[in-house]
């Protein structure tokens, strides 16, 4: 990574602790001459104005702190989605499966990561596109999954589901999940899918709460084309990362491939995939 002259702030609103350690942070930053773009949550926890939109934060920018939880580095990914620049993503609390950097280690990691001594997990984004009659209506990018659930109250929903050429099945179920190796740890995992590892390259297809009860989750490659077809009628919606989308019409298409972009997520030193998942999930120690 070039020499960090800029860093972008990007925090979660309404957290305690950053109303504490937002300022350190700030002035830790400016004691080393570090020029410093934030959003208007981080500024509000300074009382600072001069904000930038979080889309734009990410501009001339070396390295993106994060101050919060997964849903918050999620926002923050699609913001600089396409740029290739470092997350430094900061547990404030809450599960945290990608912010697993925590709050009395974040000085000693950003000393390390100006020094060049940090490690770097890459993670492979998903491209959705929403196809209606034939016209590309909508495009997204998620770091966890794209979902398509129900949205009327206690009625499944019928949806086609192709990969590449090949016809999958018809689910009858409350959704279906096209989640990411990062995203199986979140959604995916609660519908019952696996666990992947980080750097397997493959895509997941967990149905939820099928009504075939022998609808399982289903792993493919990563070159692999996935095409769902929304045979609801007005009763189904698009959402990506949990947090954006837009209602689907019947016959519409969501169309999900491997993205071109990935994210770059700073990890703790002395922190490797398992060790998260024995802190988060609390699996058995030696």
């Amino acid at each position: 990574m070039p020499d960090i002259k800029t860093v972008g702030i990007v925090s979660k609103p309404d957290v305690p602790a950053a109303a504490e350690l937002v300022p350190k942070l700030m002035a830790w930053l400016q004691e080393r001459g570090i020029t410093i773009r934030y959003d208007a949550e981080t500024a509000a926890y300074s009382g600072l104005t001069g904000f930038v939109p979080r889309a734009e934060l990410a501009e001339r920018a070396d390295l993106v702190i994060v101050l919060g939880g997964d849903g918050t580095l999620l926002s923050a990914a699609r913001a600089i989605a396409g740029r290739d620049i470092p997350l430094f993503p900061v547990n404030l609390g809450g599960l945290g499966f990608l912010t697993a950097i925590t709050i009395d280690s974040l000085f000693p990691d950003l000393e390390r990561a100006f020094r060049g001594e940090h490690r770097i997990g890459k993670r492979k984004l998903l491209h959705c596109q929403l196809v209606r009659d034939g016209n590309v209506v909508g495009e997204y990018e998620a770091l966890n999954d794209v979902v398509i659930t129900k949205s009327a109250i206690a009625r499944m929903i019928d949806l086609d589901a192709h990969v590449d050429q090949m016809f999958v099945c018809r689910y009858k179920a409350d959704g279906l999940i096209v989640a990411t190796p990062t995203g199986s740890t979140a959604y995916s995992l609660s519908a019952g899918g696996p666990i992947i590892f980080p750097s397997v390259g493959c895509l997941c297809l967990t149905p939820i709460c099928p009504h075939m009860l022998t609808n399982r989750p289903v792993i493919v490659p990563e070159t692999s084309i996935i095409r769902i077809t929304c045979l609801a009628e007005g009763q189904s919606f698009l959402t990506i990362d949990g947090q954006v989308g837009e209602p689907l019409q019947h016959n519409d298409q969501v169309i999900c491939r491997s993205s071109a972009h990935t994210l770059l997520l700073v990890r703790p030193p002395n922190m490797l995939f398992f060790d998260v998942l024995r802190q988060k999930l609390k699996w058995g120690e030696r």
